[in-house]
C-alpha cells in the first residue's frame, strides 16, 4: 500500500482488517456462520411459564448515536418513602446463539466486538446483533432482567434476577439525553412521544447520581482517558473529536455496575463458579505514590482507593487540561483489568478502580463473550440445571478473553493513530500547541489539542518534563504505520 494512495476511509478499513489479522483476531465470519444464519427464522420465542411478561414497562435504551447492537434497557418505578425500584433488561443472546454452534465458535475466538471508525468488526453477525438479538424499538424480545430496590439515599436493599419478555419503547442517544438532563437541549422527539418518559429519565438520573456519590465515597476512581473519535463525510476524514463523559453515560455506567454486582452475588449464592472481571490492588502502588508526590500530594504507603480518588479529584479541579495525561499514567500503573474464575468461599479479589468487591461483565452479551458465558451460567442457575461450563473450561476462557480483549484494544489504538495521521497528512509544516505526555528511552511523546492527536517529538531536545506545554511543528506522517512526528517549533 503506497502512502500516496491513502486518502480514504476504505484504506483505514484495510489497515483495521490487517491489524485484526496480525493480532490473532478474525476479521471475517466463516461460511459455517452464514449457513447457521440462513436457518434462523426470526427472534427467539419460548413458551415458559417462568418467563414474565414485562413488555408494558416504560423501557428505553440509551447508547451511542450510531449503536445498533442494543444490549440493555432500563425502567424505574417510584416506591413509598422515596424508595425506588430499578429494572435492567439484558438481551437474551443465548436463546439464539447456543454454546458450540458456528456463531458461538467465532464469538469465542474474538471474544469482543472491535470498534474502529472506518469499520466495526462485530462479535456476532449483524443479522443477530443489529436485529434478532438486539433490543430494538417496538419489538418483543427475550431478556434476563435484574430487578433492584433502593432506599431514598441510594442504598440497594434487595435484588432478584429472572427471565422476561420486554419491549423497547424508545431508542435514545447519550449526548441528546445528557443535554436535556442538563438543560442544554430539548427532550429528544422519540422520547416526547412516550407519555411519562421525561419523568422516567429524571427518576433514573437522580438514582444514578446517588449511586455515583456512594461509589466515590468508597474510593471509586474517576478517570478521563484520551478517546478521540474520527468523523467522516463519505470517504473523506473531516475531523477528530474527543468523546465527552456526560450525565447519560454516567446513568448507564452506574446501572450496569449495580447489575453486574447483583449478577456476581446471585451466582455466588447459588454456589456456582463465575467469570469475574477484576483489577487487582496495584502492585506498582509505590510508583503511584511517587507520581502524586510530584503534584505535592502524599499518598499512604499501602494501596488506598479513597486517597487516590481524592488526589485525582483535586487534580481534575486544579488542572483539567492535563488531567487526561495524569489519568493515563495512573491507569498504566494500576495495570489492566483481567478475567478470573471466582469460586464460592474463595477469596474475593474485587475491582480496585470501581471500589466494588463483586463485579463481572454481564450486561453486553451482543458485544462481549464473557457476558454471554455469564448469561449461560445465570440461565442454568435459574433453571436449576448443571452449569454449562466446568471450572477448567472457565479458567481457560478467562485467560483467553483477557488476551483477546488486550489484542482488540491494540487494534483500536493502532487504527486511531492511523486516523490521526490521515487527518494531518496534508498539514505538514503547521504549528500546534502541545503537551508532553511521555518520556522514555524509546522517545518523547506529545499531545496536540486541535485536532486531538498524539505523536513523537524528534530532533535535538532540551530537558523536558511530562505535562510541559510546548509549541511544535508537524514534520511527517505515515498513515499505514500510524506514525506522527513533530519537532520543536522555533
Amino acid at each position: 500500500m503506497r502512502h500516496a494512495l491513502i486518502h480514504h476511509r476504505t484504506d483505514l478499513s484495510t489497515i483495521a482488517s490487517w491489524a485484526m489479522f496480525s493480532r490473532g483476531l478474525q476479521p471475517e465470519f466463516p461460511p459455517a456462520v452464514q449457513q447457521q444464519l440462513a436457518r434462523l427464522k426470526g427472534p427467539a420465542q419460548e413458551q415458559d411459564s417462568r418467563i414474565r411478561d414485562l413488555s408494558a414497562l416504560p423501557w428505553c435504551s440509551i447508547d451511542n448515536d450510531d449503536s445498533r447492537d442494543l444490549d440493555q434497557l432500563t425502567a424505574g418505578e417510584v416506591l413509598p418513602h422515596g424508595r425506588m425500584r430499578l429494572f435492567v433488561a439484558v438481551a437474551d443472546v443465548d436463546a439464539l446463539v447456543k454454546k458450540g454452534s458456528p456463531v458461538d465458535e467465532h464469538a469465542r475466538i474474538n471474544t469482543t466486538s472491535v470498534y474502529t471508525s472506518a469499520r466495526v468488526f462485530p462479535m456476532l453477525p449483524e443479522r443477530l446483533s443489529h436485529d434478532l438479538t438486539s433490543l430494538n424499538p417496538d419489538e418483543d424480545r427475550l431478556a434476563v432482567v435484574c430487578e433492584m430496590e433502593f432506599s431514598d439515599d441510594g442504598i440497594m436493599t434487595a435484588s432478584v434476577i429472572y427471565r422476561a419478555r420486554v419491549r423497547n419503547q424508545a431508542q435514545l442517544a447519550y449526548d441528546t439525553v445528557s443535554d436535556w438532563l442538563e438543560d442544554q437541549g430539548e427532550l429528544p422527539a422519540v422520547a416526547r412521544r412516550i407519555a411519562g418518559l421525561d419523568a422516567q429519565l429524571h427518576l433514573q438520573d437522580a438514582l444514578a447520581q446517588k449511586l455515583r456519590v456512594l461509589r466515590r465515597a468508597e474510593g471509586s476512581l474517576e478517570f478521563e482517558t484520551f478517546q478521540p473519535r474520527a468523523l467522516f463525510d463519505g470517504e473523506r476524514i473531516t475531523d477528530i473529536r474527543l468523546q465527552p463523559q456526560n450525565r447519560a453515560r454516567q446513568l448507564i455506567e452506574e446501572f450496569m455496575i449495580a447489575t453486574n454486582g447483583c449478577t456476581a452475588r446471585y451466582l455466588a449464592a447459588q454456589g456456582a463458579a463465575s467469570l469475574r472481571r477484576v483489577v487487582r490492588s496495584p502492585e506498582r502502588w509505590l510508583r503511584i505514590v511517587e507520581v502524586a508526590q510530584g503534584y505535592g500530594t502524599a499518598l499512604p504507603h499501602e494501596p488506598d482507593a479513597r486517597a487516590l480518588e481524592a488526589f485525582l479529584a483535586r487534580q481534575h479541579r486544579l488542572d483539567p487540561l492535563r488531567f487526561p495525561d495524569l489519568s493515563l499514567v495512573i491507569v498504566k500503573l494500576m495495570g489492566s483489568g483481567e478475567y478470573v474464575v471466582e469460586r464460592p468461599q474463595g477469596p474475593p479479589i474485587g475491582h480496585f478502580g470501581l471500589a466494588v468487591q463483586d463485579y463481572m461483565h454481564s450486561t453486553a452479551p451482543n458485544r462481549r463473550y464473557p457476558d454471554l458465558i455469564t448469561q449461560r451460567l445465570l440461565k442454568a442457575a435459574l433453571a436449576g440445571e448443571r452449569p454449562p461450563y466446568s471450572n477448567e473450561e472457565l479458567a481457560e476462557l478467562a485467560a483467553h478473553c483477557t488476551a483477546q480483549e488486550d489484542a482488540a484494544q491494540k487494534v483500536e489504538r493502532q487504527v486511531r493513530k492511523s486516523e490521526a495521521a490521515l487527518l494531518l497528512h496534508d498539514r505538514i509544516g503547521q504549528r500546534f500547541d502541545a503537551l508532553v505526555t511521555g518520556i522514555s528511552p524509546s522517545g518523547t511523546w506529545v499531545r496536540i489539542f486541535e485536532p486531538p492527536a498524539e505523536g513523537r517529538l524528534t530532533g535535538d531536545l532540551p530537558e523536558l518534563r511530562v505535562g510541559q506545554a510546548l509549541r511544535v511543528k508537524l514534520v511527517s506522517t505515515s498513515v499505514e504505520r500510524g506514525f506522527i512526528d513533530f519537532v520543536l517549533a522555533h
